[in-house]
């Protein structure tokens, strides 16, 4: 083996153009949301080709946000997939909605979409989908399968009447930049959140933003104003509007929340919408040295591109989850995780691996821990017994690393470590 390396899991990738930008920030003085911030919002809904976009403090508030303003609370239910982070149903929980998961398809880490459909009751509201990896659903299936249901749906506002049907919320945390059947990530669900937390793509420290398609009947600038107002205690004007000569008085319509991004923050983004191309392709480069470096390993890898080289051998095989149950949409992943299943394998071989590869100097991961398994959705009444598909999925489930700060020399080594764990646990 050749000289150990310390190899990371996902160290952000910031140079010295956004300490600079953020440098000026600090220099201006002004320091919260701002011009920055509208800025970012503004090229942000651009590239994802959405009708707006609000930039906010995580994805998690994105989600909980959306919720807030399509009227969800006591007595709705909203139904999420097991196999996620618990971000994606915590906000259920925090809007009082009664949360409803359901298992992954059989042999994929997406939704599964027949399940979601026997789900849906008259209390359903929407429905949060995960794009796990950067690889997005079938969000026509999922709108085929709302509109086929909406018999059911009782709108309880405006906003619902002008849906007359479940919301599809996606949970883009992974997906800026991915596309599927030539659309973008934020032109395919009714609203879409991503994250810009450290280890993601694309960064802000913290941060996120949640963006939405044209909806008939409701005027786009009003939904960003209600989003302004959730994620700014409910003030009738930001900070900014307020430094107007003789604008200082302001309102409170409701006591609502405080989750805004900062010109801190956009200053960062701003720099990383620069870079993103060639983030994007960086990491496609890696994805493929992944590939070819495992085709004779035994294990199943997720197919990030419709167009990805067929280069695993026989040993292994490439899993095509965005093509769920035989779509066949053309697609491409932002490329965020790289998940290995260890064919045949259960999890505690799995973490045998993780400790032998931590050991090499190399820091992996498991995507995901199923919602099931934790203690605050078993105090739900949740049980992994009724998940089946997620946790065969978990079971033997190791992510490797797949970041822009790696070499190509690192990726290299990180292949010669992960068979050596699989030699050395035969």
């Amino acid at each position: 083996m050749n000289k150990k390396m310390n190899v990371k899991f996902s160290p952000p990738d910031i140079t010295e153009e956004e300490i600079e930008a953020v440098a000026e920030v600090m220099r201006s003085g002004w320091l919260t949301t701002g011009p920055k911030t509208k800025q970012l919002e503004k090229e942000i809904a651009e590239y994802v080709n959405s009708d707006g976009c609000a930039c906010l403090n995580s994805a998690t508030a994105a989600l909980e946000c959306a919720l807030h303003l399509f009227g969800v609370g006591p007595g709705d239910e909203v139904i999420v997939p097991a196999y996620t982070y618990t971000a994606s149903a915590s906000v259920v929980c925090h809007v009082g909605a009664k949360l409803v998961l359901v298992d992954v398809a059989p042999g994929s880490y997406h939704i599964d979409y027949d399940a979601v459909e026997a789900a849906i009751t008259e209390k359903t509201k929407a429905v949060i989908a995960v794009d796990i990896a950067g690889v997005m659903v079938d969000y026509n299936r999922l709108h085929a399968t709302a509109e086929a249901k909406k018999s059911l749906f009782k709108p309880a506002n405006e906003l619902q009447e002008a849906f007359g049907r479940i919301m599809i919320l996606a949970d883009s945390a992974h997906g800026l930049g991915a596309s599927r059947a030539g659309r973008m990530s934020g032109e395919c669900a009714d609203f879409t959140a991503y994250s810009f937390h450290a280890v993601k793509n694309f960064t802000t420290g913290e941060g996120g933003a949640l963006v939405w398609k044209k909806i008939d009947g409701v005027d786009s600038a009003d939904i960003y104003k209600k989003l302004m107002l959730l994620c700014l205690h409910g003030q009738s004007k930001d900070a900014l509007a307020k430094t107007q000569l003789g604008a200082w008085e302001y309102d409170i319509v409701a006591p609502y929340y405080k989750c805004n991004m900062t010109d801190i923050m956009a200053a960062i983004g701003l720099v990383q919408m620069k870079r993103y191309p060639g983030i994007l392709k960086r990491r496609e480069d890696i994805i493929n040295v992944y590939t070819k470096g495992l085709a004779d390993c035994p294990v199943e890898v997720l197919k990030h591109y419709s167009n990805q080289p067929q280069i695993l051998g026989k040993a292994a095989d490439i899993l095509s989850d965005s093509a769920d149950n035989g779509t066949g949409d053309e697609f491409r992943s932002s490329g965020h995780l790289y998940l290995v299943r260890l064919k045949g394998k259960d999890s505690d071989y799995r973490n045998k691996i993780i400790k032998d590869m931590a050991e090499m100097g190399v820091a992996t991961n498991v995507h995901f821990k199923p919602l099931p398994l934790h203690t605050a959705y078993k105090n739900l009444g949740f049980s992994i017994d009724d998940y089946p598909n997620a946790y065969a999925q978990y079971a033997n489930e190791i992510t490797l690393p797949l970041h822009t700060c790696l070499t190509d020399e690192e990726a290299e080594y990180v292949i010669e470590c992960f068979k050596t764990a699989l030699r050395n646990n035969q």
